[in-house]
């Protein structure tokens, strides 16, 4: 059974107090009303809260100072204030010290329900954003990684340590070598581990697909785009795009992103202003780039610009030991 969210309503206005008091218990909700904000903090203090409604306008302590109160025992705690007098200063002073959101008098019910269960749901998924991050970061923890055999764990020592340097880094292994689980242990230990990390196997798409996915389009560029879409690159600025079995880059895909790798920016199709982004690019291939570069299937300026640093993979037939592991 779902234990019911607790809120706390602070107003002066008893009347109103009580008013929101009903209306949010009726709709579920563990709801504890004060008419005074001094005594409103103290229980505070002393309890375990879900959610804060509160006026501006109080005597005593106001609205604002409540915030900073609670906000310092609860930084994560959503906040709505309620006030008849909203101003424009007033709104971003709140919004500054830590308000989710601002209810303006006089309000019906449904909007009142509206603002709670927006605040508590995004407090829901920040709350699952965080615990994924962590989820994610401590399960490529290299020091986590336990009964690895004594290959891998060398492997995974150079990994470390290339991990933390900001260059282009390229995979190569047979296929089911764990190329992507060692692109993911680059990237979740690396300073941009609270980012994106986004994967696309080149392998899998039609190049006209596949262009369009990497770096977008504008509304019109083609026929069936109907709207502005951001590509990989621009969903991951900030992280790491992962560019699995790159040897199928077709040679159009391969220019544009030689572009990216030499100037941070490329153009989304059918865009003619460019668009720049912050990303890491890793790279894997089960095939022999070097001899595709010399049959001219892929461009040798593309190829040293993605293997600035190498991580080959020894096929799984000579590390025994660790299939249990990359089949976890």
């Amino acid at each position: 059974m779902t234990s019911k969210k607790r809120v706390m309503l602070v107003d002066n206005e008893e009347g109103l107090c009580r008013m929101m008091e009903a209306v949010l218990s009726d709709n579920g909700y563990a709801v504890t009303a004060f008419t005074r904000s001094f005594e409103a903090a103290e229980s505070f203090q002393a309890g375990q809260w879900d959610l804060l409604v509160t006026d501006i306008k109080m005597p005593g302590m106001d609205g604002l100072e409540l915030l900073q109160k609670v906000k310092q025992k609860d930084p994560a705690i959503p906040v709505i204030m309620v006030t008849a007098y909203a101003t424009v200063e007033m709104s971003i002073q709140a919004l500054r010290k830590g308000a989710y959101d601002m209810l303006t008098k006089p309000f019906e019910p449904e909007e009142l329900l509206y603002r709670v269960k927006n605040a508590l749901q995004h407090t829901r998924l920040m709350e699952e954003n965080r615990e994924l991050r962590e989820e994610l970061v401590g399960r490529f923890q290299f020091d986590n990684i336990i009964g690895a055999s004594s290959s891998l764990k060398e492997l995974l020592e150079r990994v470390e340590k290339i991990a933390v340097r900001d260059t282009s880094v390229l995979i190569t292994g047979e296929s089911g070598t764990g190329k992507e689980l060692i692109a993911q242990a680059v990237h979740y230990n690396s300073p941009r581990k609270e980012k994106k990390f986004v994967a696309i196997n080149c392998g899998a798409l039609p190049a006209s697909i596949l262009e369009s996915e990497l770096f977008g389009y504008r509304k019109g560029a083609f026929t069936g785009a109907t709207e502005t879409r951001r590509g990989l690159l621009e969903t991951a600025d900030g992280g790491t795009l992962f560019l699995d079995e790159v040897g199928n880059l077709p040679m159009t895909v391969q220019k544009t992103l030689l572009r990216f790798l030499q100037e941070q920016e490329f153009n989304r199709l059918g865009d003619p202003t460019p668009t720049k982004v912050d990303v890491r690019i890793l790279s894997a291939t089960n095939s022999d780039l070097k001899s595709a570069v010399k049959e001219g299937e892929f461009r040798e300026d593309l190829f040293y610009r993605l293997n600035v640093v190498n991580i080959h993979l020894p096929p799984l037939r000579e590390r025994k030991d660790d299939i249990p592991l990359l089949a976890a």
